[in-house]
């Protein structure tokens, strides 16, 4: 393809995708560059549907894990969509802010997770596509209600995807309020750089520059104390097979039957490196850099194979990974952890970039992990 070609071969589409069981119509939404990646993000919650990008030998493939329709994705809400108004969990019931009590469920000591259901990944948003010529970028918008999930103040949040010429996605996230509130937004995508049908991702390597990770208890709630990785499975410092980590015996890793931790990041940089990942066998790469003082990593330990893949196949435990860059969870009772609090009159502002490429061997992925 010459360069004309594929100038013109970058930018936008969109196709239909289905309608959700309340006539809301779902459109399917198609970034292109001029390398040939593509991105393909739903109306429905901002799933992330497809994300096509090339192995060491030139060949493309999907690396996220899809469902096949509208119907599946409203079966099995947050998979691979945008997630709010809080990201994991708020325990106690609620939350309180400035001396008032919000109840997010009617269990004082109950749990809610994602900000509750239906949260933001469930609801079909407006799509605004870029409107500069030859542009790969598109903005979601949507307005959470004064009240909705129990959360105080209307919330306007749009999200920006942006696929840039050097094979990165970017997401840009922006929220208001009419009423102080928490927020705590991110993408739960998950990744398997050998391809979203290629089974387990055991073979593959993760490194995340973080000393500590958030102490969960019996309920996987944040105890408020935070524990240093070093000589434990959660030491991702240096990168590490993700087969090798899962299988440990450490209370914390048996306790969600896999990682499903909160690292808080070292280094505080206005895009901090935050996760690397790496699949020997295709030699696809992917960086991370964020924001976010920290990240979710989830190894999908929940699935059982009673769910099926865009591809007929089932999904089962450790078929791909997420890495959420977002605020700590709980958060919000947790007073020794940032405060999530947003005002009227400010901006919730935050953003990641997801980069893919690739290494011809795990040394060189290490040296590009940096």
């Amino acid at each position: 393809m010459n360069l004309l070609a594929a100038l013109l071969a970058a930018g936008v589409s969109s196709t239909a995708y289905g309608t959700t069981a309340a006539g809301e119509k779902v459109e399917r939404i198609t970034l292109r560059n001029a390398r040939g990646m593509t991105v393909s993000v739903l109306t429905l919650g901002g799933i992330i549907d497809e994300v096509r990008v090339r192995d060491r030998r030139g060949r493309p493939a999907n690396v996220v894990l899809a469902l096949p329709d509208v119907a599946a994705h409203e079966k099995r809400p947050n998979f691979g969509s945008l997630i709010g108004r809080y990201a994991g969990r708020i325990a106690r019931g609620g939350f309180t802010i400035d001396g008032r009590r919000y109840p997010l469920s009617d269990d004082p000591n109950g749990i809610v997770s994602h900000g509750g259901a239906p949260s933001l990944g469930a609801r079909v948003w407006r799509a605004e596509p870029c409107a500069t010529p030859g542009c790969s970028a598109m903005t979601l918008r949507y307005t959470s209600p004064d009240g909705e999930n129990g959360f105080p103040g209307a919330l306007s949040v749009a999200v920006t995807y942006t696929l840039t010429p050097d094979d990165t996605l970017r997401l840009d996230y922006q929220a208001t309020t009419t009423r102080p509130t928490v927020v705590n937004l991110t993408h739960h995508a998950y990744f398997n750089l050998a391809g979203g049908t290629a089974g387990s991702a055991d073979d593959q390597y993760l490194r995340v520059p973080a000393s500590r990770i958030v102490e969960l208890d019996a309920r996987r709630v944040p105890t408020g104390a935070l524990l240093p990785v070093v000589g434990t499975p959660f030491d991702l410092r240096t990168p590490a097979r993700i087969g090798d980590r899962v299988r440990s015996t450490h209370p914390q890793m048996r306790l969600a039957r896999g990682f499903d931790q909160y690292f808080l990041l070292d280094r505080a940089q206005p895009l901090t490196l935050a996760a690397c990942a790496y699949d020997p066998a295709s030699g696809r790469t992917l960086e991370v850099r964020t924001t976010a003082p920290g990240v979710q990593l989830f190894t999908a330990n929940g699935f059982d194979g009673t769910l099926v893949g865009a591809d007929d196949r089932t999904i089962r435990q450790g078929d791909g990974y997420a890495i959420e860059a977002q605020a700590a969870p709980d958060a919000p009772n947790q007073p020794a952890f940032a405060s999530t609090t947003l005002r009227p009159g400010e901006t919730y502002r935050s953003t990641t970039h997801f980069r893919f490429g690739t290494a011809p061997n795990l040394a060189a992925f290490t040296r590009k992990c940096r």
